[in-house]
């Protein structure tokens, strides 16, 4: 190691953004290295440094160099700016110079490329640190060239690998394979390799032509130039060089989707070696392969202005439709709450507080004392401020311009009638300019196939909502989108981020099929769904549903529930002003018991705190919100809350179907406190058969002290979602590590198998009501290890039951505890595929 301080200028001009607000997984979750990002005001890239360019893209949008201390350097112009195939970069360098601090290294069509990738954020990320402490000269936005990033020695350190000649050379595996990635072995699927590599204690490294690279390099991967369809030499020398070798290729020969978001996105189903004629690149906003025919949806159209309108009355249209567009809004959040949908219900919370911005409502009260109709007046007051935040070269700030739009089309609907009124065939696929969330409703009710826009990005507002509907979405498709002819049938492949304009009978043929045998197999299982689930040797499986709602329990018994798993409680507390009265209470909880019919109901305590206040309930900001004052530390913080809903739940009719649930329990003492706390309120009220009361297995001390709670609690219920970011230190809600919280990770499974044993010492019963009960790869597993009841989404449910119904507990049984020893969560699912693939 050269033992020297390295400085880093700033390689553009422009707003920093911390790698983990970058919005691509790849790189916020540092799958690439460690560094900094720019929003750039500049359209020339310069050396950050003097070193050596060891890659230049072949698509010219990102460079790679090597400093003489030996670090590796890789500067990303743009988001999934590879599927642009080079248009709008002009690479200044080429592989081999020798450039100076400050050089010219590359020259981009900063509004050419805008218009066409998700962002024009450049990504700056370092390799081969080992030794050097990294620090930010400055959080302020940069002028090119200005001090950015020091790099200092902090002492020799030893490589974590073994180099290859330290290996036993007989421990050799090479195979081939062929690349299958859109644009060939660019950042994204470099970071795979990387990050699949480290998994593994032997050296690898990936050989094309003369040229070679260490797999631990991103720099080095992406210097390979490798296109798709090239055959790639992997040579794996250590131990586990087997399975190395079959992971790499693995990774080199699945295409991935270029999807930003969610990063859990499936893979692309097919490859594409380039953009075939007639079709559109797009981004990838919402999964999903469709097709139907394409709808365009136009803009709201003003009328003419009609000259001096009277203020007064303008005024009062305005208001008047200010406070419906409040009340509609109000009525989404309640909704969204009841069916705990937290991502809607902050959306448009966000929408109603818009509502009250003072900036919107001003400018609008200006015009309209000036003469201007209510409408133009709103449409005028909303585009100025669109404007202002289109203009600031901030790609999410811009999305969220789109907010804007929704509340402007919401507010003229209001004000224009049913002029605006959206009407779209069933099976369409829809495109627009930008489709807002007040949009999505009416259209989804409509039974639209898909979305397709010609801006917006897959972090808007509208995406999070196609998502969370399973509507397949493509964002930044470009203005070509609008030109095309309404009605056209058109195939919609949001797997791999392309609308394919000209699908021939067969390709419709093709995707017809698919969805029709989809069908066919949604109507076998709901046929079944109200039959026990009963593995093949004999074994009944409770299959009940999560709702947060008596009209979600309704759902969930038509489709077959044994029961409720968990019913949410929070619908009740969220959104108003005071909190629910035990009359309220016991009526809401009564209405989601006659809705079950003789079935039993697991009615969890309020679960709020932490990141979810209530405005009758003023409680600290906490910095850590998921590790602060909530779900059974609010109800000890505040027993009064706690006390009114546990004798709601004593007063309820058929009071024996009840189980009242505890969230957060994460040691005895809490359990034993709240037995006895309900045996007292009982004894208050004249009730003589008690509940029976479980806790929620969500952190790891609650598993890990399953035992002792096994003598005090009457079930368990373990919450996977929760379980999971505490068990591997991660934020589920963080985009860069989703790929990452799984929750077949062994680790998990070691603590559901625990508490799973301690339930069984003690005569209790063990149900899971996490994501992991819907999904149907983890079945036989939960049953193996012991699970009782999966309590899953109401529309899940009859296909869970199949899924039961094709397996055998004691070959469950066998090899589950087998996969306990597994190392990664990827390994359990493979085993998983092998053992009980699906059908």
């Amino acid at each position: 190691m050269n033992n020297k301080n390295l400085a880093l200028k700033a390689p553009l001009s422009g707003p920093l953004v911390p790698l983990n607000r970058v919005p691509d997984p790849v790189f916020s979750s540092n799958s690439l290295g460690e560094g900094i990002a720019i929003d750039p005001t500049n359209d020339c890239l310069l050396a950050p440094c003097a070193g050596v360019i060891t890659h230049v893209a072949r698509t010219r949008h990102a460079i790679g160099m090597r400093t003489e201390q030996g670090i590796e350097l890789l500067m990303h112009v743009g988001l999934d700016t590879v599927l642009l195939n080079g248009e709008g970069f002009d690479a200044l360098v080429k592989e081999g110079d020798q450039v100076a601090e400050g050089q010219a290294l590359l020259h981009f069509d900063m509004d050419s490329v805008a218009l066409r990738c998700k962002s024009l954020i450049t990504v700056m990320v370092l390799n081969a640190t080992e030794g050097y402490q990294i620090r930010p000269l400055t959080t302020q936005p940069v002028k090119i060239g200005s001090p950015l990033l020091l790099l200092s020695p902090c002492g020799e350190t030893q490589n974590a690998k073994a180099s290859a000649d330290e290996v036993e050379e007989n421990l050799i595996a090479r195979g081939l394979a062929i690349v299958a990635h859109q644009g060939g072995l660019h950042a994204r699927p470099a970071a795979l390799l990387r990050q699949t590599a480290s998994d593994f204690s032997c050296v690898t490294e990936l050989h094309l032509g003369e040229r070679s690279s260490k797999a631990e390099s991103i720099v080095g991967i992406m210097g390979l130039g490798a296109a798709e369809g090239d055959d790639v030499l992997i040579i794996c020398q250590g131990q586990d060089c087997q399975a190395a070798l079959l992971a790499m290729q693995k990774i080199i020969s699945t295409p991935t989707a270029h999807a930003s978001a969610p990063s859990s996105l499936p893979a692309a189903s097919r490859t594409i070696s380039q953009l075939p004629a007639d079709t559109l690149a797009g981004v990838s906003a919402s999964p999903g392969l469709v097709s139907g025919p394409l709808t365009l949806l136009g803009d709201i159209t003003l009328p003419e202005e009609t000259g001096k309108q009277d203020p007064k009355e303008q005024h009062m249209a305005l208001d008047l439709a200010l406070q419906q567009v409040r009340a509609d809004i109000q009525d989404n959040l309640s909704l969204n709450h009841e069916h705990d949908h937290p991502d809607e219900s902050a959306i448009f919370a966000a929408h109603y507080a818009l509502l009250e911005d003072p900036t919107l409502l001003d400018a609008a009260d200006l015009l309209i004392d000036e003469g201007v109709d209510a409408a133009h007046a709103w449409d005028r007051a909303i585009e100025m401020q669109r404007s202002i935040l289109k203009s600031l070269d901030n790609h999410l700030l811009s999305e969220r311009a789109n907010d804007l739009l929704d509340l402007k089309k919401r507010v003229l609907r209001v004000l224009l009638s049913d002029s605006a009124t959206l009407e779209v065939p069933a099976g369409a696929i829809v495109a627009a300019t930008e489709i807002t969330p007040s949009d999505l409703g009416p259209l989804v009710d409509a039974g639209i196939a898909g979305i397709c826009m010609a801006e917006g990005g897959a972090t808007s507002h509208v995406a999070i909502l196609a998502r969370g509907k399973g509507i397949p979405c493509l964002v930044a498709l470009g203005p070509q989108l609008l030109q095309q002819d309404s009605g056209q049938v058109v195939v919609l492949n949001a797997d791999q981020g392309l609308l394919e304009l000209k699908p021939d009978a067969q390709r419709l043929e093709q995707i017809a099929a698919a969805q029709q045998q989809r069908l066919i197999v949604r109507q076998r299982q709901q046929n079944e769904a109200h039959r026990e689930a009963i593995t093949l040797d004999g074994r009944h499986i409770e299959v009940a549903a999560n709702v947060g709602s008596s009209r979600e329990a309704e759902e969930a018994n038509k489709c077959g529930a044994d029961g409720v798993g968990l019913l949410r409680t929070e619908f009740l507390f969220i959104d108003r002003k005071n909190a629910p009265d035990e009359s309220e209470q016991q009526a809401a909880y009564q209405a989601v018991l006659d809705a079950m019919g003789k079935r039993k109901v697991i009615i969890r305590t309020i679960d709020v705190g932490g990141d979810k206040h209530l405005s009758y309930l003023p409680l600290p900001t906490e910095e850590n919100p998921a590790l602060g004052l909530r779900g059974i530390r609010l109800g000890q913080a505040r027993p009064d809350l706690l006390d009114q809903q546990l004798r709601a739940l004593l007063k309820v009719d058929s009071a024996q179907r009840v189980r009242i649930m505890l969230p957060m329990v994460s040691e005895v003492e809490e359990l034993i406190s709240i037995r006895q706390r309900l045996i007292h309120l009982a004894d208050e009220l004249g009730v003589r058969q008690l509940p029976e009361l479980g806790v929620m297995i969500e952190v790891p001390s609650a598993a890990l002290l399953s035992d002792q709670l096994a003598e005090y609690a009457d079930f368990f219920s373990i919450g996977t979602n929760d379980l999971s970011q505490y068990t591997l230190a991660m934020d589920r809600g963080h985009p860069g590590l989703a790929q990452r919280i799984d929750a077949l990770h062994p680790a998990l499974l070691r603590l559901i198998s625990k508490t799973c044993a301690s339930a069984a010492r003690h005569g209790r019963w063990v149900g899971v009501c996490g994501a992991l009960a819907s999904d149907p790869l983890a079945t036989p597993l939960l049953i193996g290890l012991g699970v009782e009841e999966l309590s899953v989404g109401p529309n899940l449910i009859p296909e869970i039951k199949e899924r039961v119904r094709q397996l055998t507990a004691a070959d469950c049984r066998q090899r589950s505890h087998e996969l306990l020893n597994l190392s990664s969560a990827r390994a359990v699912r493979e085993k998983c595929r092998e053992y009980w693939p699906l059908a």
